[in-house]
Parts: structure tokens; sequence; C-alpha cells
């Protein structure tokens, strides 16, 4: 196959999940080769900021809670891979995509019925439950992470390391020099961000801390902070009381920006939000979530903890002590954030998204970066 491909992605409706496929999708549509989604409800409206990508809503649930609903759920499922296989002798893809989550599952099992060429890509330091399901069927398994846990059964000829895909702004604040701490008034610039609803505890521990912390030292912050609807009027106050003038919102929609101008984060350890600031090279204080499956999201910040990008705080241990002590030492010890900017940007900088459609194209038999292609036999044609 030398002309242009037509990729299917397969993404659960979560940000975590949309987000990489998006960075993909981005890279494949630069390539000339046609894209398209596969979805659930809420990954929809993620899906339709790309114009040029087709998306459909297919049935999916995960398979929690008692008997009666995980019933409910396998039927979901199963009118999921029906509307899948539909989708797929229609489209016709030459490959299909999975970036995770369960709304990717009847899309993926669609594709591999069918004998289509697969990847599954694990944004996580632990293998997600969807993506193994999903393991022993795919013809590729990308991981982030050079360690990636739950990984078994499967060939190593099969796994290949690509890092996780990040939008195209992330990568572009790679050429940015890092900001230059001033001994001012509010020279050190912190932004905290909890994740696409927001993080109580994170709105609860960190306005404490700065009322808490001696005023010379308060005055050397300036705070920018998402907070969920309901705890955004108690931060504000409490900022307030601290004469804090700290800018809040429920939502930012230039993360990008307000990252580049940060000197350090503070947010939980979702696999995108870890991507991101490595991609960007800005460190981090990560509070993992600790209900996350798996408990991946503390897997997700130790990588970055160990590689010396950031500082791992348990949501037991952070406290507006811990926090204090934490804030206090990078005043006291500058360089402490520069070396940890310099450790970040190094984890990052995979290319994850073209590391992906190097991957597509090499299955698909496209000729282009060396792609060889499947060989003969490995993957059938969809009947007509």
């Amino acid at each position: 196959m030398t002309g242009a491909g037509n990729i299917f992605l397969a993404a659960g409706g979560t940000g975590g999940h949309v987000f990489p496929a998006i960075a993909v999708a981005e890279e494949l549509i630069a390539r000339g080769h046609k894209v398209a989604l596969a979805t659930d409800a809420r990954g929809t409206s993620l899906g339709n900021s790309l114009g040029a990508v087709e998306v459909h809503q297919i049935s999916a649930s995960g398979l929690h809670g008692g008997l009666l609903a995980k019933a409910g759920a396998a039927v979901s499922i199963g009118v999921g891979i029906l509307q899948a296989r539909r989708l797929f002798r229609k489209r016709r893809p030459d490959c299909v995509i999975g970036f995770g989550g369960y709304p990717s599952v009847p899309t993926m099992i669609a594709a591999t019925s069918l004998g289509l060429p697969t990847i599954i890509h694990e944004q996580n330091a632990i293998l997600g439950r969807a993506n193994r399901l999903l393991l022993k069927r795919a013809n590729v398994i990308a991981t982030s992470f050079t360690e990636t846990s739950g990984i078994v059964g499967t060939a190593s000829d099969n796994i290949v390391l690509t890092g996780n895909p990040v939008r195209a702004a992330f990568s572009a604040i790679r050429d940015q020099e890092y900001p230059p701490i001033v001994p001012e008034y509010e020279g050190i610039k912190i932004l905290i961000m909890g994740g696409s609803q927001g993080a109580t505890v994170l709105s609860k521990v960190i306005p404490r801390a700065l009322l808490e912390m001696p005023e010379t030292l308060r005055r050397r912050f300036a705070i920018t902070q998402q907070c969920r609807a309901d705890d955004i009027d108690s931060v504000r106050k409490t900022y307030a009381k601290a004469k804090v003038s700290a800018e809040l919102a429920t939502f930012f929609d230039d993360v990008p920006d307000r990252i580049a101008a940060a000197h350090i984060v503070i947010s939980r350890a979702g696999a995108s939000t870890v991507a991101e600031l490595a991609e960007a090279g800005r460190p981090a204080i990560l509070v993992p979530f600790p209900h996350a499956t798996d408990d991946h999201q503390t897997a997700n910040a130790r990588a970055l903890e160990t590689r010396g990008a950031g500082w791992l705080i348990p949501q037991d241990g952070f406290t507006p002590d811990a926090l204090i002590m934490q804030l206090e030492n990078f005043v006291n010890l500058q360089n402490v954030l520069v070396d940890a900017a310099k450790c970040a940007r190094d984890f990052g900088g995979m290319s994850a998204a073209i590391a992906l459609a190097d991957c597509a194209e090499k299955l698909i038999g496209v000729k282009r970066n060396g792609g060889l292609g499947p060989k003969p036999g490995r993957v059938r044609k969809i009947a007509a």
C-alpha cells in the first residue's frame, strides 16, 4: 500500500483517552490519511474538535456493579460490537487503533473479529482493564512508560515504547525557555489543576497552606487554580482572608499557555497530565487520586518522580504543613525547580504521535519512514 490509509481510532470518552487519540489523528491527517473516531456519548464533543475527523458513537459500558449491572453491560457491549462491525464493513478501515477505556472495547473486538490490523495504546504505567481484555487480540501493544506492569502472555516483539501522545500545543512549549524566577513579589507562579472535574482536596489544602504560611513566604507566590464549581466560593474566601490575589476558574481553555507560564504545577497524576507536563518541561507536585483503578495514578507519578521531574505526595499526606515545607524549599533553593524542569523536559520529547502513526503505517504497509507492512496472511480482508 503506497497511498493514504483509512484509519479508525477507538477511545473511551474521557480526556485521558480522547486527547491522545486527537494527537494521533492530527499527525495522521497531516500525512494525508483519512481518520475516524469511535467513542461513547461523552467523547463525541471532544472528538468533534477536529473537523476533519468523522466521529461515531458506539454502545458500550463498563463491567461494574452486581450481576444485573454486568449483564446489562454485556448486552451494551454486544450491541456496540454489532454497530462497529457494520460500520467497518461500510467504511473498510485499513487499521484500528485503540486508546483504552471501556468504550473502546466493542470497537476493538469488532476489528479483531474481522481480521483488521490493530494497535492498542496504554497511557498509564499499569495496563488498564479495557486493554487487558484486548491484549492477546491486538497486533501491536504501544506503551507510554519504559516499564508498564500487567502486560503478560504476549510476545515482546509485539510491544513498542511510543510514549503518550500529546497535542501539538504542548510540544510547542518545549521550544520555550523555562520562565526566570525573580526574587520579588509573586515571583514563583503556581498552576493548580484538578483534572476535568477539579479536585476538592487541592481546593482544601492549598488555600489553607497559603493562609497558614508566613506572610514573607506567601507573597512570593502567584496562584492560578482550577476549582470545582462547588468549591470555588470557599477557595476564593480563603485566599481573600490570606490576602492572596488568586486567579480562579472552573475551567481553563488555554491550559498550554498557562503551563508555559508556570514554574510549578500542582495536580492529580492522570496519564495525559503527566505526559503534557513532561512534554512541556514543567515540574509538578503530584497528588494521585487514591481511588483510581489499580492505583495507576501513583504509578504514573512515581515514574515522573523517579526521573527527578516532580514530587509525589499521597493524598493522605497532602497537608498544609507538608505543602508549606515543599514551597519554602522552592523559595530557598530555586535551582531545585530549574533542575526539575530540565528533568521533566528530558522525560518528554518522545514524539509519541509520530511513533504511533509510524506503527500504523508499518502495520498496513504504507511505504513511509521505512515501513514494510504486515506479512502476507497476517490479517485478512473484511468479507463483502
